[in-house]
Formats: structure tokens, sequence, C-alpha cells
């Protein structure tokens, strides 16, 4: 007992996912999925952006 608020607010959340309209910017995806945001690591965390760098990424 007790199922029917839950599952209103499941299915209320579901049917915006369905319906909702957006403009996704695939660009800004891909060049945060791949790392390039070209900011500049700031000099505090510069040891341990070497620290946890990547090897497969050069």
């Amino acid at each position: 007992m007790g199922r029917g608020r839950a599952k209103a607010k499941q299915t209320k959340v579901a049917r915006n996912l369905k319906y909702r309209t957006f403009d996704p910017d695939f660009d800004n995806l891909q060049r945060e999925l791949h790392g390039e945001s070209g900011d500049p690591i700031p000099d505090q965390y510069a040891d341990l952006a070497k620290q946890y760098e990547d090897p497969a990424a050069s």
C-alpha cells in the first residue's frame, strides 16, 4: 500500500522525459567526454593532474 503517490511521480517524470523538447549541444558533449575543454589546469592542481593523467591519452 502507499505506492500511488510514488507511481504518479514516476509517471510524471517519465512523461516529461518522453515529451520534452530540447536542443542538445553535441559538440559541447563531445568536448566534455573527450576532455577537450581547453581550460587550463590551475597551478594548485597541476601535481594532481600529472598524478592521475591517463597514459593512453598521450
